[in-house]
């Protein structure tokens, strides 16, 4: 019996390094002779260099660089030396959970450490960068990042545009000639799950905004600000990337990253599973086991569980999703590759508990399920 267990982070509980473990135990204590393959994956937010230096054994680093809000933090990224690539988790330096709720304001956060991030990576040859952009306090349109590359941003009195998205709305020029020539050099792939545009009410402001402390008002204002940032970049860099999918994605440092960097976008969890060989994981297995905090309809729009259960089924392997909680329309993954999904609390359980509790209740459901699978497999 060859079973991969390849779950994302259970939020506020787990790690996904954490997940698989306790899965393996409870699976371990049906079929003690089973071959486990642990694969602990994410999908482009929190989580997503711990789970690639694991598989991969990448070097941890850390550099301080300017937070979200202009106050300095040492901000944890990856180096994988045989391959010469950078993992950079937006969360680190530009993240939600760096600014007290009372604090958050999408419209002066700035993407400013990410840049700061990418240059130290090229400081050590990165040849590629891989941007984990989920979780982020900013709403800038990337134009932080860019102007800690190098990127000059001026307003109609020639004076430099102060950090944040709102600030965007003023500018009057963009000045290229110092942005850093090591950048045309580098493959640039984004890692995210979500695949906003920029603008609209499908993009970053509309949708990511207020949860960054935006009101009703200045989502408006900053939707328009963003709008008049990727007008100035398409005359500057004669392209327009704004509708493109993934631009909206952590405040709009998709776009940027596109627009300036001529990065790729691709689902976070596709890039995780390729650098962890998930796939060569997958084959002859006879199960996969995935799961994450919340299984619900939006799980369809490239979290975890769906990258993995694609990935599953084009090996012909079943899947099942172990989650915190079902939410709703989580059967639609139903005709997505996934078998069969089951939540952690046995009864009623608040948050905190189910948290507090989670090794435990992991390693029971994977027991459980373990006892069904050998049940079925006697009889079939």
């Amino acid at each position: 019996m060859k079973i991969v267990i390849a779950p994302d982070s259970f939020k506020d509980s787990l790690s996904a390094q954490g997940v698989a473990e306790a899965i393996a135990l409870g699976l371990a204590d049906v079929w003690p002779a089973a071959q486990l393959i642990k694969c602990p994956m994410a999908d482009g937010g929190e989580g997503t260099l711990e789970s690639i230096l694991a598989a991969c054994d990448g070097e941890l680093r850390r550099t301080n660089v300017r937070g979200p809000l202009g106050v300095a933090v040492k901000a944890a990224w990856g180096w994988l030396p045989q391959s010469h690539t950078a993992i950079i988790e937006m969360a680190e330096a530009s993240g939600l959970q760096l600014v007290p709720v009372d604090q958050r304001d999408a419209c002066i956060s700035s993407t400013f450490g990410i840049g700061e991030l990418i240059r130290a990576a090229l400081d050590i040859g990165a040849q590629r960068v891989i941007l984990a952009i989920g979780g982020s306090a900013t709403n800038d349109g990337g134009a932080g990042a860019m102007q800690a590359l190098g990127v000059k941003l001026f307003d109609a009195q020639d004076a430099e545009l102060q950090p944040g998205g709102l600030a965007l709305e003023h500018l009057s020029r963009i000045d290229l000639s110092d942005i850093d020539p090591r950048l045309a050099n580098v493959r640039f792939d984004i890692a995210a799950d979500v695949d906003n545009p920029l603008c609209g009410p499908h993009g970053a402001s509309a949708i990511f905004g207020p949860q960054k402390g935006a009101s009703p008002d200045q989502v408006q204002q900053l939707d328009h600000a963003l709008g008049h940032f990727a007008d100035h970049c398409a005359q500057a860099l004669n392209k327009d990337v704004r509708d493109e999918r993934g631009s909206g994605a952590a405040g709009g440092l998709g776009f940027a990253a596109k627009a300036f960097l001529g990065a790729q976008f691709t689902a976070g969890v596709d890039v995780v599973a390729e650098l962890v060989g998930l796939a060569d994981a997958v084959k002859n297995a006879d199960l996969v086991i995935t799961g994450e905090g919340r299984f619900d309809a939006q799980t369809l729009r490239g979290k975890t569980p769906f990258g993995v259960a694609r990935i599953a089924k084009q090996h012909g392997v079943p899947v099942i999703v172990i989650a915190g909680t079902l939410g709703d329309g989580y059967q639609q993954m139903y005709e997505h590759g996934v078998d069969a999904a089951f939540a952690l609390p046995s009864g009623p359980t608040s948050l905190a508990q189910a948290c507090a509790e989670a090794p435990r209740l992991l390693r029971a459901r994977a027991g459980d399920i373990a006892r069904v699978w050998r049940l079925v497999s006697r009889k079939a």
